[in-house]
């Protein structure tokens, strides 16, 4: 019985084979994870465009009462810088700048 046991190759896997399945594996994931941190800088970008576009202006006008008044008043919501249109969706985000100093160690 011990014999037949030994001579057995019945679903025998090689490590050399395990060893390309994985590497395979692990190289599939890490273009994957890439991938995905590119979509989502990209939809962040996306999603600052959108928010950077948002217009907050508002008024009211006065308001009197028979022994008082309140004045009305105005905000005007300007461009700030890198507010223009000038990224379209799905473009590479422009105005977006990671900087990172040196530090000494």
């Amino acid at each position: 019985m011990l014999s037949k046991f030994w001579n057995d190759e019945a679903g025998f896997v090689v490590s050399s084979e395990l060893v390309l399945i994985g590497t395979i594996l692990v190289l599939g994931v890490v273009v994957g994870l890439a991938t995905v941190r590119d979509q989502v800088v990209q939809e962040l970008g996306d999603l600052a465009l959108a928010i950077s576009n948002i217009n907050q202006s508002y008024s009211f006008s006065g308001v009197t009462g028979h022994t008082s008044s309140v004045a009305g008043s105005i905000f005007d919501d300007e461009l700030d810088f890198c507010d223009a249109n000038i990224d379209p969706a799905n473009a590479e985000p422009a105005c977006i700048s990671v900087q990172i100093t040196a530090e000494n160690e």
